[in-house]
């Protein structure tokens, strides 16, 4: 999966690599300036969602250098955009995950997801779902949690449902999946299971944070071209004291 040149709907996508860059409008500055000129149009709990999401996104890129935190500030910035329930167990929390994706691939008109995922991060997703090193039952194993010794099997028919994603571009199915690796990556740097830095497993935070840096000024702004699609109430309002 290198790239792919065909139109959703095309019997036959054609792969091969493709430069995109990340679409006009959305750095963190431009993202900002919307903002201010928009969110008299918002209700308080998606001000209150987007200012939080772009305050991480514009703390993330001051760490270009450092992927480890660039990832972690990224993804609070992600959490800020979409989060409900914050002690929902997984299953919740990958059904949140394909709900918010269902939701803004629908509004996409500008297909600037299906061109993430299908031109321009097309081989870092690949390898990414390949990786056991983000693969849940493979850690589960690891620890010692029974009913995971098959975690090899598990991830051979999750490959086999992501290749027939991949023919169909299902593009909700395959954002739901890296996601669902991304939150394995998530969990192993802010609970301490990974050492700042390491020499160890590194490409799985560096492509982790450069779909994340890519995906996340998309979010936000259909959320911002949005204002009247229920986006859901913050876990964490504000409280005046």
């Amino acid at each position: 999966m290198a790239g792919i040149r065909a139109r959703r709907g095309d019997a036959r996508p054609s792969f091969e690599p493709q430069v995109v860059p990340l679409p006009a409008g959305l750095s963190f500055t431009a993202l900002k300036t919307k903002q201010r000129q928009v969110r008299q149009g918002f209700s308080e709990s998606l001000t209150l969602r987007v200012h939080r999401s772009i305050s991480w996104l514009g703390r993330a890129h001051k760490e270009a250098d450092d992927p480890d935190l660039r990832f972690i500030l990224l993804w609070i910035g992600f959490n800020a955009a979409y989060a409900g329930d914050l002690g929902a167990d997984i299953d919740s929390e990958r059904g949140a995950f394909r709900s918010f994706f269902e939701t803004l691939v629908g509004l996409d008109k500008d297909e600037r997801i299906y061109k993430a995922v299908w031109l321009r991060f097309p081989h870092e997703i690949r390898v990414l779902l390949a990786n056991r090193y983000v693969f849940a039952p493979f850690w589960r194993h690891q620890n010692g949690s029974a009913g995971h010794a098959d975690w090899a099997e598990r991830l051979a028919a999750s490959q086999r449902r992501i290749g027939t994603a991949m023919a169909k571009q299902d593009t909700v199915t395959v954002l739901a999946l890296v996601f669902d690796r991304l939150y394995v990556l998530r969990n192993q740097l802010v609970h301490g299971g990974s050492t700042w830095a390491s020499a160890v497993n590194r490409q799985q935070v560096r492509d982790g944070a450069a779909v994340l840096a890519w995906l996340l000024p998309v979010f936000i702004d259909l959320m911002m071209d949005n204002p009247d699609r229920d986006w859901g109430r913050p876990f964490y309002p504000v409280i005046a004291d």
